[in-house]
C-alpha cells in the first residue's frame, strides 16, 4: 500500500492515508487485514470488496481471467503497489498508450506504446501467450481503436522471424513482410 500511495503522489502520503483509513475501520466501513498475496503492509477494503475478492478465487481446473489494461490504469498494480516480474531482456513500465495483458492476475505480455513490440513478462509458452494474444486482439476490437496495431518485435527479435509469429496470425494479425498487422 506505502508503494502505492507513493505512486499516487498523494499529499502528507503513507501517513496521511494510513491515519484516514484506520479511523475509517473504527467507524466500521472498512476492514485492515491481509487481502492480496504478495502485497505487504497494512492491507485495507471495503466488506464488500473483501466478499468480492473470496468468490474470484480461482478454483481447481478453472480457465485463469485474462484481462488487457493500460499500464498506467490504477487497477493494474504493477510498477506501482506491486514489482513488474524479473525476466531477463523484458522490461515493462506504467506509461501512457503502453498495454498489459493480465493473465489469472498475473503480467504476462507488456505491448509498448504504439505497439511495435510485444514484450512477454514470462518465458513464453504456447500454453498462456495464445490466451493473451486473443484478449489482445478482442480488446483492440471491441475499444473502437481506429489505428492499426502494427507489431515489428517480439521478445527483442524480428516478430516474423519468432515462434510467436503463427500464434498472432491465428489470434487474427496479417502476416506481413516485416511485422504482424492487426486492422480494427
Amino acid at each position: 500500500m506505502r508503494d502505492g500511495v507513493r505512486a499516487e503522489g498523494i499529499p502528507g502520503g503513507y501517513g496521511a492515508v494510513y491515519g484516514e483509513l484506520k479511523a475509517l475501520e473504527t467507524l466500521g466501513l472498512c476492514r485492515r487485514g491481509y487481502f492480496v498475496e504478495g502485497l505487504g503492509g497494512a492491507q485495507f477494503a471495503l466488506g464488500g470488496a473483501v466478499e468480492r475478492l473470496r468468490e474470484l478465487r480461482p478454483r481447481e481446473g478453472d480457465e485463469p481471467d485474462v484481462l488487457v489494461l493500460a499500464a498506467a490504469d490504477p487497477a493494474q498494480p504493477y510498477g506501482a503497489a506491486l514489482p513488474w516480474p524479473k525476466r531477463a531482456g523484458a522490461r515493462a513500465a506504467r506509461v501512457a498508450g503502453a498495454r498489459v495483458v493480465l493473465l489469472g492476475g498475473e503480467p504476462a505480455l507488456f505491448v509498448e506504446r504504439g505497439g511495435r513490440s510485444l514484450v512477454p513478462l514470462r518465458d513464453p509458452d504456447e500454453s498462456w501467450l495464445k490466451p493473451a494474444l486473443f484478449a489482445l486482439v478482442a480488446h483492440v476490437r471491441s475499444q473502437g481503436v481506429k489505428k492499426r496495431l502494427a507489431v515489428e518485435r517480439f521478445d527483442g527479435e524480428p516478430v516474423t522471424e519468432s515462434d510467436a509469429m503463427p500464434l498472432l496470425v491465428e489470434a487474427g494479425f496479417l502476416a506481413g513482410p516485416r511485422r504482424a498487422v492487426l486492422r480494427p
